[in-house]
């Protein structure tokens, strides 16, 4: 950017400043004022940074801010105006910016404003202007805290930011050009530092206690100063070079002389004798071209070796995103009198400052008082200073704060957390992946140190390791840290220096980890499993039955005579002095209309147990909550036909529940879409005892051999520490494993072909010895195994190994306790036999008299399933779902059959109850509708409503022969809502709505029963409370119009008592209150499925039975002193009232304004999403005529008719 095209006002503003005369700076009167503009102007540039770089290009930094910052000293005001304004302008492209800019045009203003970063960079390095900063930071620093101003801690800080960001400003590689050993523009910058002695006061800073709020400052400006350093070679600056490092200077030499002599060879056997028109054209046979001739060749036949097919090919093109990530670090020897100051600086600064700085930034970073990734600095130092104590004279004492348990545990956290942000944030990967090679270093440098520690003369050090070493292994997270890291490497992110250091990292590891098994014989290390808990469908089987022994007719016969005598003993007597049980699950998640199997199996397995009077309770409990059908017996059954029916359900085949364990063991891997379960994982810590075989064999997949075998590529670049490290853990798996064949794949045999072609060979012996095992181990198995050079093409696991070596069949016979077993002839005849002899048969379960038939081996559903499609017997999965009848055409007999039901009910009060209930094919309620419609039997819907005869006697209600129309109308419109809903939300019925109305429908059939024994126990006020909890949760929902499950928690004693009594709980289960969960919860809770209406029906429920109520108006009428109240007006004076007006709401009451509106309004009843279908049974006590005052409430039975049609 040139000078004209710098903005008017910012030129003269610049002008402003003053000039330079010779090496005197002369400052214009409007100089503070000026700089002070600038200021102003940079805070208002726009996202181009056009200010930035204007000021740039007119040098404004180096002709006028740097001579008044080293003339002008004296002047306070100016000098501060002139910080800030430096600050300003080295502030870091990056962070100008944001992030490197991908748009061309605002690159190119990054690219220019980086390039004047690096000229203000070159301008700095000068012992003036680094002397000025050193003496005013000197005296800043001299001053107490008492006598430090604000201003003056401000200073401070911008010195120490001016110095961070001049040292932050990367250098430009290729305009330098310098060479190891030669001062680059860094170095000169560092020997400046030097000269001028603001190393010294850094120092100071870090090993001051009183000056700890500067320590991330100093640690930041510590680490830009060492970022192209190498520890190990600073370390040994100014000492002699040792043996190892000539012998390695030798060797590499060797390697350049030996490939620059194949070289010659190679042009030698090239240069033919005659010029090239004599050079011949050769047909290659077997060699096919473009066509279907042989390729014709026109070079000389020297050359033939390096023909390929890609010749004159254009290389296809990588795309971006799928490139190799950069390498961005580049290391480099400084000159020597730098790396001796460097040095220098780095034993003080160890023997000094780095316990305590260390700590201090450890705490910080602790307390959250640092900026985000200020970590990385912290790594980055323990990292460095580590390896400088290691490689100088090793004093651990030294280094003693980051050598710890502690440390590793914070470095193993930053590094999990760094893996996860970089797979979880892919547009900053590359960022995350750098830090997350900070972290690695400092792990790495963290296992060297204490694997020196093991080398110690001092005993004290080797315990020391010891006990490092012993919680480090531990622990199963830093044991599983690695394999995490290489199945997960990505190359498109981490450079290939990162996996260098991760392989070289996990190699010490490794030997640390053997050389500790071995010396302690056997090692306890910490071992942590996720289980999934499943929650399967319960699967029906007859045979196989979790703890149930198979008994034989006559076993059962002998068992009979000892039960009869029991059952005499107690048939007579009506109330047995057993307990009475409870027949089903009130909080299983099966609807109490399905519990009826599992209440009959309960019946046979106490009469199984020699319980005849418990089995007596469970049927006659059964018979009063299934009283539909007679399946427990007839209401009034003599003693006589109940020991008959006992007996039959003794001997009864009846479906029992399959083995949980027995199940998960027979279920085939690709049956696990289809199954419905719930997943849960439970951590499970335990201890075993390390094998180290056992852990290595977790190496042995192909993701790790991948990343080993791409690291191996470069074996030319690699040190021959690196190349030493993959080839020992590629012999481990080979030769410790036994796994050869992991590294039978081309690209491999590709690698060992170039390295054994490589004139160079002679200097990795190790890698060519290892190749030659690996290829003669392939050529001795593939004279066994034709297929292994097919096998070639593909990365293989530990199955394929195996399989390859032992023969394809031994996968399988291996395996196959896992698999479910496999169907013989005979069964899969029987098993044809018994579907098509069943499959028509109405009204059962095909499937389940398949598994009641097959005896030979255990089967489960699913199984039995699956193989009748893959036999072609059946078209899908679907048609054997249990849920509905799967019964949608009607057949003439069924279409004749419902006529005659219509003929003979049709003057009934219940015309379609009475239907649905006498049918052979039970069908949903709006089939027979729309069948009875098709066939013209009815001409409307209304034809089919209740008949309702029986009503309220009038002196309950206060209008009269009004009120009783009225209340018939609602009943006639009721039942018209109900049939209207049930066809409009037919196919919206949803699981969970059916559950939570079965849930109330069978909470209302003994709950006055137990209300009544818990008041008589003096739990009133707690089901007082009980009411008004479910009262408020309904008015609340009605008002929000979203529920959520609502905790109910007892505040007195008396509640908490009655939360804790088996009867109140009981009850709490049969109202649909859900109990809290396992291990989370602590308070029962309100579900969130029953709506406002559901609710205060449950709430209705708890009211005082009929006889207190019908003492209450005389109660009313005995004479009061005014203001006196009895006892239970006192806990609750307003609670009739506010019951009343509940009711009201859920349509149990019919209020005043109701009566008057007449037929002009009646009370709609929410639509709900399933209906309860009134039954033609009503309670004897709704006949009676309720006293004065008392509330109307018409009990009636419900039950729930499903439509099963609703799956089709």
């Amino acid at each position: 950017m040139d000078l004209y095209m710098m903005n008017c006002e910012l030129l003269a503003t610049c002008s402003a400043l003053g000039y330079l005369e010779g090496d005197t700076y002369h400052k214009e009167p409007d100089c503070l004022e000026s700089v002070k503009d600038l200021i102003r102007y940079l805070r208002h540039e726009d996202e181009t940074r056009d200010v930035r770089q204007q000021l740039g290009a007119a040098q404004i930094l180096q002709s006028d801010l740097l001579p008044i910052l080293t003339q002008h000293r004296q002047d306070k005001p100016l000098f501060d105006a002139v910080i800030r304004l430096m600050v300003n302008l080295t502030q870091p492209a990056l962070l100008c910016f944001g992030s490197v800019p991908k748009e061309p045009s605002m690159r190119h203003h990054f690219l220019q404003v980086l390039g004047y970063l690096q000229a203000y960079k070159e301008a700095f390095a000068s012992e003036k202007a680094f002397g000025v900063l050193s003496e005013t930071l000197y005296e800043l620093l001299q001053l107490g805290w008492e006598e430090r101003q604000e201003e003056d801690n401000m200073l401070i800080e911008r010195i120490l930011l001016l110095v961070r960001n001049i040292l932050h400003v990367p250098a430009d590689v290729d305009q330098e050009k310098r060479i190891d050993d030669d001062a680059s523009v860094h170095d000169q910058l560092l020997w400046a530092i030097h000269l001028s002695g603001l190393d010294d006061l850094l120092l100071f800073l870090a090993s001051s206690s009183a000056e700890q709020q500067w320590s991330l400052h100093v640690l930041e400006i510590v680490s830009l100063m060492f970022r192209d350093q190498n520890p190990e070679q600073l370390a040994g600056s100014g000492q002699g070079r040792i043996a190892q490092e000539r012998n390695m200077d030798v060797t590499e030499l060797e390697v350049l002389r030996q490939r620059e002599m194949a070289e010659k060879k190679t042009r030698a056997l090239q240069r033919g004798n005659r010029h090239s028109r004599f050079g011949g054209s050769y047909i290659v046979q077997g060699l096919k071209s473009i066509g279907e001739r042989d390729l014709i060749f026109h070079k000389g036949l020297h050359n033939l070796r390096n023909y390929s097919s890609d010749l004159g090919k254009q290389p296809r093109r990588l795309p971006k995103r799928r490139q190799a990530a950069k390498e961005l670090s580049i290391q480099r020897r400084s000159a020597l009198n730098v790396r001796l100051f460097l040095r220098d600086f780095c034993s003080e600064f160890l023997e000094n400052c780095y316990n305590r700085l260390m700590g201090a930034v450890k705490d910080h970073l602790l307390r959250e008082k640092a900026q985000q990734h200020d970590e990385t600095y912290y790594m980055w130092a323990l990292a460095f200073f580590m390896a400088f104590n290691r490689a100088a004279s090793f004093r651990p004492g030294l280094v003693s704060e980051t050598l710890s348990v502690r440390a590793f545990h914070f470095i193993e956290q930053n590094l999990t957390n760094y893996y996860e942000m970089m797979l979880t944030d892919r547009k900053e990967a590359a960022s995350w992946a750098r830090r997350m090679h900070l972290a690695l270093k400092a792990y790495q440098e963290l296992l060297a140190t204490v694997n020196e520690m093991d080398m110690s003369p001092d005993e004290t050090v080797r315990e020391s390791s010891r006990i490092i070493k012993n919680n480090i292994f531990y622990v199963m997270e830093y044991r599983e840290l690695f394999l995490t890291l290489f199945r997960k490497f990505d190359e498109r992110y981490q450079p290939r220096s990162f996996l260098r250091d991760l392989v070289e990292t996990t190699h010490l590891f490794l030997k640390m980890l053997e050389r500790f098994c071995r010396s302690r014989g056997n090692l306890v290390v910490q071992n942590k499993r996720k289980k999934k808990k499943k929650k399967k469908k319960k699967v029906l089987d007859q045979t196989v039955a979790s703890g149930h022994v198979f008994h034989s007719p006559e076993e059962l016969e002998a068992m009979w005579p000892a039960l009869t005598e029991q059952l005499q003993g107690c048939a007579q007597d009506p109330e047995l002095n057993v307990e009475s049980p409870v027949p089903f699950d009130a909080a299983s998640e099966v609807p109490v209309e399905e519990q009826r199997a599992d209440a009959m199996v309960k019946i046979q397995d106490c009469l199984l147990a020699g319980q005849a009077p418990q089995a007596l309770a469970l049927l006659r409990s059964a018979r009063e909550v299934w009283p539909e059908g007679d399946v427990f017996g007839f209401p009034d059954i003599s003693p006589e036909e109940e020991m008959h029916l006992l007996k039959e359900i003794l001997s009864a085949p009846l479906p029992r529940e399959q083995g949980p364990a027995e199940g998960i063991a027979e279920e085939e891997e690709e049956e696990e879409e289809e199954e419905e379960e719930e997943e849960l994982q439970v951590v499970h810590v335990s201890e075993k005892e390390f094998n180290f075989l056992d852990y290595l064999k977790r190496y042995a997949c192909s993701t790790v051999v991948r990343a080993y075998v791409l690291l191996l590529r470069s074996y030319q670049q690699n040190s021959a520490h690196t190349n030493h490290c993959v080839v020992k853990m590629l012999h481990r798996l080979a030769h410790d494993l036994k796994m050869e064949a992991l590294l039978f794949q081309l690209s491999v045999f590709c690698l060992f072909n170039r390295l054994l072609s490589d004139p160079a060979a002679g200097a990795y012996k190790e890698l060519v010895t290892f190749a030659k095992y690996i290829l003669g181990k392939f050529f001795a198995l593939a004279a066994i195994n034709q297929k292994a050079f097919v096998e070639l093409l593909f990365w293989k696991n530990t199955a394929v190994v195996r399989e390859m070596t032992e023969g394809y069949s031994s996968l399988d016979s291996g395996s196959s306790s896992r698999r479910a077993p496999v169907w013989s002839p005979e069964e899969e005849a029987q098993l044809q036999e018994l579907y098509l002899a069943h499959k028509d048969v109405e009204g059962q379960d095909v499937v389940e008299v398949i598994l009641a038939h097959l005896r030979s081996t255990p089967r489960t559903r699913k199984q039995v399933i699956n193989h009748l499609v893959r036999l072609g017997l059946a078209d899908s999965v679907k048609d054997f779902q249990r849920k509905g009848t799967q019964i949608v055409l009607w057949t003439e007999d069924q279409e004749l059959e419902l006529q005659r039901l219509f003929e003979e009910f049709r003057d009934s009060d219940d015309v379609l109850g009475h239907i649905m209930k006498n049918i052979t094919a039970k069908r949903s309620r709006a089939r027979i509708v729309d069948k009875l419609l098709a066939l013209g039997l009815v001409a409307k819907r209304q034809e089919l409503y209740k008949k309702r005869r029986k009503k309220p006697a009038p002196s309950s209600l206060p209008n009269g022969d009004q009120s009783m129309k009225d209340f018939g109308q609602e009943d006639l419109e009721e039942e018209e809502e109900i049939l209207a809903a049930e066809e409009s939300e037919e196919d919206e019925e949803k699981e969970e709505g059916w559950e939570a109305e079965q849930a109330q429908g069978s909470s209302f059939l003994s709950t006055e029963n137990l209300g009544q024994g818990l008041r008589d126990e003096g739990f009133s006020a707690p089901l007082l409370w009980l009411q008004n909890c479910l009262l408020r949760a309904a008015d609340d929902r009605e008002e929000d119009g979203c529920s959520q499950a609502v905790p109910l928690v007892p505040l007195t004693e008396e509640n908490e008592e009655a939360m804790e009594n088996e009867q109140f709980q009981q009850l709490l289960r049969k109202l649909g209150i859900r109990p809290p969960t396992s291990g989370q919860e602590t308070f029962w809770r309100i579900p969130a499925k029953l709506n406002p209406t559901q609710l205060r029906r449950v709430a209705a429920s708890l009211s005082q039975p009929k006889e207190a109520e019908n003492e209450k108006p005389q109660a009313e009428l005995e004479p009061r002193v005014p203001g006196e109240q009895g006892p239970r007006e006192e806990h609750g004076a307003e609670t009739p009232r506010v019951l009343s007006a509940h009711k009201k709401k859920a349509g149990l009451v019919a209020s005043e304004e109701e009566k008057a509106a007449g037929d002009k309004e009646q009370q709609k009843v929410a639509p709900k999403k399933r209906q309860l279908l009134d039954s033609d049974e009503e309670d004897e006590d709704s006949s009676k005529a309720p006293e004065l005052g008392s509330p109307v409430i018409y009990k009636k039975k419900r039950f729930q008719i499903e439509d099963d049609d609703e799956d089709d």
